[in-house]
């Protein structure tokens, strides 16, 4: 089935969306003001400086935007800044999306307000349609803003806040509208290969090594995503009646639980960082989700490599397959044999 695309977005979302970023942009103190300020909480203080190193990093090691972005400091007194809301229809993996200005066609909605976000999923759901809600803790405006740090951000350890600033600034040095896999499995790789860059850089071994190991761990854990995918689509590509395609589709995601717990209980020694995505409810628009993340991120990778992790190189080589045409730019993405 093609995507659904949501041309009619009411006023009162942009209303919602506008007055959430004004708010944020409005409530923004300088880090460098913070860090020197005697009153800055001594653990915020030091969350500020690593993030600031870590700013300068990403613009002198990774050739990311030397621009305003991440400089300032926002606590914007919640979890998540914003939740997303992800949709596909009850027999389909294609998303649908939602075309806005600038950004282009997305396969979410963001909202600032948790309460919004779940009327939004329950009117979704409502017509039937398959639908996830997801926590976000940091987004991109692209460079149109001076994106600052929010505490969202810091509420985890430095390899963290690097994975967020390295990923929300690639986004502002390549974005190709109407393609979220490309763009999000590009800043993906960016975060990916600029954090191993920075552990190494500061001699972290011991952070290197559990990144690594959380990268295995993810690398398995939409391996078996992927599987799930291929499984659904001959579900949702036979004859069936709806009644016989639902219990299939029950029937496999049932086995997606049995092969992660499985898995976690032999391969990963009982490691359960991913019990909470497995034990909430599991449909087509979560899977989606999880595609629009991980599914291109090897090939970006290995682009990567083949442009002897040259940063300015890499972006050129990107930028490039950004511009091809939407249907042959994942081909050439996953044919390449050179850099250039």
């Amino acid at each position: 089935m093609a995507s659904g695309v949501a041309g009619c977005t009411s006023v009162s979302y942009y209303a919602q969306s506008i007055e959430g970023h004004v708010e944020i942009m409005a409530a923004r103190r300088n880090v460098g003001r913070l860090t020197r300020d005697p009153s800055t909480p001594e653990a915020l203080r030091a969350k500020l400086t690593s993030a600031s190193a870590i700013r300068r990093f990403a613009t002198d090691e990774l050739a990311l935007p030397d621009n305003s972005s991440y400089r300032s400091y926002v606590d914007v007194g919640r979890d998540n800044v914003t939740f997303a809301v992800f949709a596909a229809p009850q027999f389909s993996l294609t998303p649908i999306t939602w075309c806005f200005p600038v950004f282009g066609c997305v396969p979410y909605r963001g909202y600032f307000s948790q309460k919004s976000a779940a009327e939004s999923a329950a009117e979704l759901q409502r017509q039937g349609l398959d639908v996830y809600v997801s926590g976000v803790t940091a987004y991109s405006t692209l460079g149109w803003f001076s994106d600052p740090l929010l505490n969202t951000m810091l509420r985890q350890d430095d390899t963290y806040i690097a994975s967020l600033v390295f990923h929300e600034l690639a986004h502002q040095k390549i974005y190709v509208n109407n393609d979220s896999a490309f763009n999000e499995a590009f800043a993906v790789a960016v975060e990916t290969s600029g954090v191993r860059k920075w552990l190494r850089a500061t001699g972290n071994r011991a952070g290197l090594r559990r990144y690594e190991a959380n990268r295995k761990r993810n690398a398995d854990f939409l391996g078996l995503i992927s599987k799930t995918r291929d499984e659904l689509r001959q579900v949702y590509g036979s004859p069936r009646a709806p009644e016989q395609m639902a219990a299939a589709k029950t029937a496999t995601i049932d086995r997606l639980r049995m092969r992660y717990r499985h898995m976690r209980d032999t391969r990963w020694a009982g490691y359960r960082g991913y019990d909470a995505w497995f034990n909430s409810p599991i449909n087509n628009a979560k899977l989606a989700a999880t595609a629009v993340y991980g599914e291109q991120v090897p090939a970006f990778l290995r682009l990567f490599d083949l442009c002897s992790g040259d940063y300015p190189r890499f972006y050129a080589s990107v930028r490039r397959m950004g511009a091809l045409p939407a249907a042959s730019r994942e081909q050439a993405l996953k044919a390449a044999a050179t850099c250039d």
